[in-house]
């Protein structure tokens, strides 16, 4: 994780978002009689649909004692693009399914590749699919296709595997009144790695429920990272265009 800081910043900041014209969810009537099946059908019912998405996010960025905040663009474009653009467009990425890929006119520099440093970053195996959930608040792991039980405990709901899996250990905390995922944490015990995004607000857009203050807490051994972020302005559904082009001239990086 010793990497230039601008790097990181670029990856981290497309893993969430927020939004437009919104109201914030506060929790109501908690039901804790749901089964394990009728707690993973509900949260599925939850799931954002929309077709694009913009936004402004502000990001703070805390590492090693120092702080850095910064706002940026960020668009999407359901299951196929992310795309995000620092002012007068110094840093801009792209994430797709294939690849990802950004540029930085600060230091005339360019990355294209795989999910490999995203995945190093945050300890656990990435894809698109998967980043995407991360940002929609919606469970990184499919919570169809595997056993998973349930048990209340400080007032959510706790998911994990009927059986966990050897190298690391998921669980899911979810809120007992709309059953969005409040806490997802991945741990590594043999490594001493761990994950833990927590979504600390919600709000509905357009009959849309979706993260409004997310906090991710990445620790590598005795090496911690932390993330906040703010999403404002957000709008859905329109059409969008996501310009990336490489300048000519600039140097690769191989991470």
């Amino acid at each position: 994780m010793h990497r230039p800081t601008y790097i990181i910043f670029t990856l981290v900041t497309l893993l969430m978002f927020s939004c437009k014209s919104s109201k914030t969810i506060s929790t109501g009537e908690a039901n804790y009689d749901l089964s394990t099946r009728q707690l993973i059908n509900e949260n599925a019912k939850q799931a954002a649909r929309f077709k694009t998405l913009q936004a402004k996010l502000k990001i703070s960025y805390f590492q090693d004692q120092k702080e850095q905040t910064h706002a940026v663009s960020f668009r999407a474009k359901r299951d196929e693009v992310l795309w995000i653009s620092a002012t007068f467009s110094v840093i801009r990425a792209k994430v797709t399914p294939e690849k990802v890929s950004f540029y930085n006119k600060l230091d005339n520099t360019y990355f294209e590749g795989d999910y490999e440093y995203l995945s190093d970053l945050l300890g656990t195996e990435l894809d698109f699919k998967k980043v995407q959930n991360l940002l929609l608040g919606e469970a990184l792991f499919n919570l169809k296709e595997e056993a998973y039980k349930s048990s209340v405990d400080n007032g959510v709901y706790v998911l994990q595997p009927k059986k966990q899996r050897e190298l690391f250990e998921i669980f899911f905390l979810l809120d007992p009144s709309y059953f969005k995922v409040k806490s997802q944490q991945i741990s590594q015990p043999k490594t001493f790695r761990h994950l833990q995004i927590d979504y600390l607000a919600y709000q509905e857009v357009n009959g849309q429920t979706l993260p409004l203050h997310t906090k991710i807490i990445a620790v590598d051994a005795n090496e911690e990272t932390i993330i906040k972020l703010e999403f404002k302005n957000v709008s859905l559904n329109e059409d969008l265009r996501f310009p990336f082009k490489i300048p000519s001239g600039f140097k690769e990086i191989k991470l």
